[in-house]
């Protein structure tokens, strides 16, 4: 498995001969993106925000959308199929089951920025069980799984590193990919978050935009 990171909370996964997008937002969005984010096979949308779905760009790519009712509502000019949590679908051998997420909450998120429909997504390739948390607050859960990707941003909204590092450590991960990080007017304190993710002993690895790793 190949898991390339684009800015926030966007990722390629390649597995299987297939590639599997996910939260292709807009935030520090880049036009070079498009020629590769065309070449995915299916794209998942966690949520509504825009940071997390690029409408404009998706638009532009004939691929099979996957998201919530909540999303399909909020954009309809897109043609998006309709998940929900507990769902279970497959992408040839590739298992996608579509997972609880909790998106928080404050008061700049009145109105229509509120979120009251998130999912995560457990990409399961037989070898490999790759968790994207979405934009989640901690919550009691018994998933276990081989990669994480999850947010370390806090501001009400997410984890901050003291949850998510025990959040990680209980999904039994041997690889943390924190993520969620790009916007500059919410900077993450990295030296807060190494502090708690070395504590707890997780191996993890904070990706530059563009890098990839390989399971």
């Amino acid at each position: 498995m190949k898991i390339t990171k684009y800015p926030q909370s966007c990722l390629m996964i390649e597995t299987n001969d297939k590639k599997i997008l996910i939260d292709s937002g807009s935030l520090k969005y880049k036009e070079e993106y498009l020629a590769e984010w065309s070449k995915a096979d299916i794209v998942l949308i966690t949520h509504k925000h825009p940071d997390h779905i690029n409408v404009e760009v998706l638009k532009e790519m004939d691929i099979v959308i996957y998201s919530t009712s909540e999303v399909s509502k909020s954009y309809p000019e897109l043609s998006i199929n309709i998940i929900k949590e507990g769902d279970l679908f497959n992408i040839t051998s590739i298992k996608i089951e579509v997972v609880k997420a909790i998106h928080g909450y404050n008061p700049l998120l009145k109105g229509s920025k509120e979120i009251f429909e998130n999912v995560g997504y457990i990409i399961d390739d037989g070898e490999t069980r790759f968790y994207a948390t979405s934009d989640t607050i901690c919550f009691a859960n018994d998933y276990k799984v081989d990669v994480v990707a999850m947010p370390v941003t806090a501001h009400g909204v997410t984890m901050s590193s003291y949850e998510a590092a025990l959040f990680a450590k209980e999904l039994g991960a041997s690889l943390v990919l924190p993520i969620h990080m790009d916007n500059d007017f919410y900077p993450t304190n990295f030296e807060y978050l190494r502090e708690l993710f070395e504590k707890e002993k997780l191996n993890y690895r904070i990706l530059e935009i563009e890098e990839s790793v390989e399971i």
